[in-house]
C-alpha cells in the first residue's frame, strides 16, 4: 500500500490518543508509526514511506536492521545494565574502538544516553580548566537541557527558560576573525559543530576548524566538536573533522544519534590531556554506558565497516545532491556524505515536506527556506531515483499554489 492509498482510521484514532497522554513538546504528530524495513517505514493505516530522515540522523542501519536485531537479543539474554560500580567488556571495548578512530593517541570516554548529555557532560568538563568561558556558534544546536540549551543559539529555544548556565559567546559561524577575536585567556573551550546540521547543513569553509584549533591553542583552551549528528560516518568520515584538508583534531568530541543506529546511546570523548579533566565523582549517569547499548553500538560500527557504508555515504550522497540540483524549484543543495540540505523558494520548506510526506517520502524542514535530508547509511541508488520523482511533484505543487496566490 502506497502513502496516497486507503484510510486513515487507524492512525487518527492514536494521534488523538496522543494529544491526550503526551506532553504537547512536539505538537501533534505528523505520522503514526507501526514498524520499518531497511530505508522504509510503514504506518499504522499500512502506507510504506522512504525514511529521509532516519530518526534525524539517528537510524544509520536503518530500520530492523538483522545484526542489531540480533546483538539486542543477544546482549539482552546475557546482561542488560550495571551499575558503575562495575565494569562490562562491551563498555571497555567501546571506549577503545571510539578513541581509536579520532586517530588520537589516547584519551578516555565517559558515556551517555543522547547528545544532549554528551554536551552536558563536555560542558562540565570544560570547567575542569579552571575557566568559565565558551565561544559558541550562532546556529548551533547542542540540545535542549539547561546546560547544553545554554550553549545553543536560538533564541525561540533559550528565552523561555533564561536565566541559563554559564559565560557563553556567539560568533557568526564559519567567521574566522569573529572566532579569534572572541577567543582570550578567558576562554574554557570552543565549542563548534563540524557541520551545522538544524541550521541547514551549513559546511564551513575550508580552513575553519584549524583556524578554530590554532584560535583555542593560543588561548590555552580546548577545542571541541559537536559531532552528535555529523559522527559515526554520516559524512563519509567516522568523524566530519576528519573531512577537513588539513588535518584538526579537536580536546572533546561528542556523539550520539547514529552511535546507536536508534538505541539510546551517547558519548563524550576527552582526547589527549582532556580525558583526565574528571575524576571519581565529578559526574554520573546510571543508564550510561549499560552493557546493551556499549553491544549495539559495537555492532553499528562493525556493520559501517564490514558493509563500506561510509563509502557508500560518499558515492550516493554525491548522486542525490546531483539528482536535487537538477530540480528547478531548489535552489541550492550543499552537504556531504548523507547531510544533505536543499534550499526552496523562501517559506515554503513546511509545505513541500508536507507533500512530500503525502507523496511517501520523509524530508525536514529544518529551517523555513531549507529540506534537510539524513537517511540512512544503507540508502542505494533505487532509493534515489524513488525519492526524487516524489520531491520534484512536492516542489512542483508548492510552486503552482504560489503562483495560484
Amino acid at each position: 500500500m502506497t502513502a496516497t492509498s486507503g484510510t486513515r482510521a487507524a492512525t487518527a484514532g492514536v494521534q488523538q490518543r496522543y494529544v491526550d497522554a503526551v506532553m504537547g513538546t512536539y505538537g501533534a504528530p505528523r505520522l503514526v508509526l507501526s514498524h520499518g524495513q531497511g530505508s522504509y517505514v510503514w504506518d499504522v493505516d499500512g502506507r510504506r514511506y522512504l525514511d529521509l530522515l532516519a530518526g534525524i540522523a539517528v537510524n544509520a542501519l536503518g530500520h530492523a536492521h538483522p545484526a542489531v536485531v540480533a546483538t539486542l537479543a543477544d546482549q539482552a539474554g546475557r546482561l542488560a545494565h550495571v551499575s558503575n560500580f562495575f565494569a562490562t567488556e562491551p563498555q571497555i571495548t567501546l571506549a577503545e574502538r571510539l578513541i581509536g578512530l579520532t586517530g588520537a593517541d589516547h584519551g578516555k570516554v565517559f558515556f551517555t544516553n543522547s547528545g544532549a548529555e554528551a554536551n552536558e557532560a563536555a560542558f562540565k568538563l570544560t570547567r575542569r580548566t579552571g575557566r568559565r568561558k565558551v565561544v559558541a556558534a550562532q546556529g548551533g544546536f547542542h540540545g535542549r537541557t539547561m546546560g547544553a540549551l545554554a550553549l545553543t543559539s536560538k533564541p525561540a529555544y533559550r528565552e523561555p527558560f533564561e536565566p541559563l548556565p554559564g559565560e557563553v559567546t556567539f560568533v557568526p559561524y564559519g567567521d574566522i576573525a569573529a572566532l579569534e577575536a572572541a577567543v582570550d585567556a578567558d576562554t574554557a573551550a570552543v565549542l563548534l559543530e563540524p557541520i551545522q546540521g538544524e541550521a541547514g547543513v551549513v559546511v564551513p569553509p575550508d580552513g575553519y576548524l584549524a583556524a578554530a584549533r590554532s584560535a583555542a591553542d593560543r588561548a590555552g583552551a580546548l577545542l571541541w566538536f559537536d559531532e552528535v549528528q555529523t559522527g559515526v560516518g554520516r559524512t563519509g568520515d567516522w568523524f566530519a573533522f576528519q573531512g577537513e584538508s588539513v588535518a584538526v583534531l579537536p580536546d572533546i568530541v561528542t556523539l550520539a544519534k547514529g552511535l546507536g543506529a536508534g538505541f539510546p546511546i551517547g558519548a563524550c570523548l576527552g582526547l589527549g590531556a582532556a580525558g583526565d579533566l574528571f575524576g571519581p565523582g565529578h559526574h554520573g549517569s546510571t543508564f550510561g554506558g549499560n552493557p546493551l547499548a556499549a553491544a549495539v553500538a559495537l555492532t553499528v560500527l562493525d556493520v559501517i565497516e564490514t558493509d563500506r557504508l561510509r563509502e557508500q555515504a560518499v558515492l550516493v550522497g554525491r548522486r542525490l545532491r546531483a539528482e536535487l540540483a537538477r530540480l528547478d524549484a531548489v535552489t541550492g543543495v550543499r552537504g556531504r556524505g548523507l547531510l544533505v540540505a536543499a534550499d526552496v523558494q523562501p517559506g515554503t520548506a513546511k509545505t513541500v515536506a508536507a507533500a512530500a510526506l503525502r507523496g511517501g517520502v520523509i524530508v525536514n524542514d529544518c529551517t523555513p527556506d531549507t529540506l534537510r535530508l539524513a537517511p540512512p547509511l544503507i540508502l542505494d541508488d533505487h532509493d534515489v531515483e524513488h525519492a526524487v520523482p516524489v520531491l520534484a511533484a512536492a516542489l512542483a505543487a508548492d510552486h503552482a499554489s504560489l503562483e495560484a496566490s
